[in-house]
């Protein structure tokens, strides 16, 4: 698979910066520092189109990419959206801000017609924590179809990497082989993700 293009369109804290065109969109959520803008990264093949920062907290309001990519040789090319939310968990912010936050994701993930499915990222090195099962019921309850990735694969050894995806799966209630394994940093599980939102978007 080959990504043609991939650029930053904005920023968005209401419905009406929400960017017109219909295109399949996808999410990105997780707790704060799982590694969200380093998967948007990688998936896109751009070492800068996200942020990448050490500080918690520090996406605070939607961020829109338009990304252009194609398959194979013999498929013509897909346009597609993705959207990186702000992060949940121990981000140092204000009540008042993750009030704010959670608003504006609700009436985002309720709302977005072009919405194809949430991928909910979590960190291979621990158990899923309250904060994610939260937000996997928070999605789902929504009546939207999500993916989970754990990520930071690459601090883990063979056998626990295996394990942790078993723990994941099991803790979060998914089914086996649901969980996709990844890793910014050795490119582990880029294909996979990508293959599981293009059927979405072949819908």
């Amino acid at each position: 698979m080959k990504v043609l293009s991939a650029e930053f369109l904005r920023t968005s804290t209401h419905r009406g910066q929400w960017p017109p065109e219909k295109l399949p969109e996808f999410a990105f959520v997780g707790r704060s520092n799982v590694g969200k803008s380093s998967m948007l990264n990688a998936l896109t093949r751009r070492d800068k189109l996200a942020r990448v920062s050490a500080t918690p907290g520090r996406t605070q309001a939607l961020q829109f990419f338009e990304v252009s990519v194609k398959p194979s040789p013999t498929v013509k090319a897909v346009r597609l959206r993705f959207c990186d939310l702000p992060g949940y968990g121990w981000a140092q912010v204000s009540k008042a801000d993750r009030e704010r936050w959670g608003e504006m994701i609700e009436e985002y993930i309720r709302d977005r017609e072009q919405l194809l499915a949430v991928v909910l990222i979590v960190d291979a090195r621990h158990p899923p924590q309250p904060s994610d099962r939260d937000a996997l019921e928070f999605v789902t309850s929504l009546g939207r179809r999500a993916v989970v990735a754990a990520t930071k694969m690459d601090k883990l050894t063979r056998n626990q990497r295996l394990s942790a995806g078993k723990q994941i799966e099991r803790d979060l209630g998914l089914t086996a082989g649901e969980v996709v394994p990844f890793s910014a940093m050795e490119g582990t599980g880029t294909d996979a993700l990508w293959s599981r939102l293009l059927a979405f978007a072949r819908e």
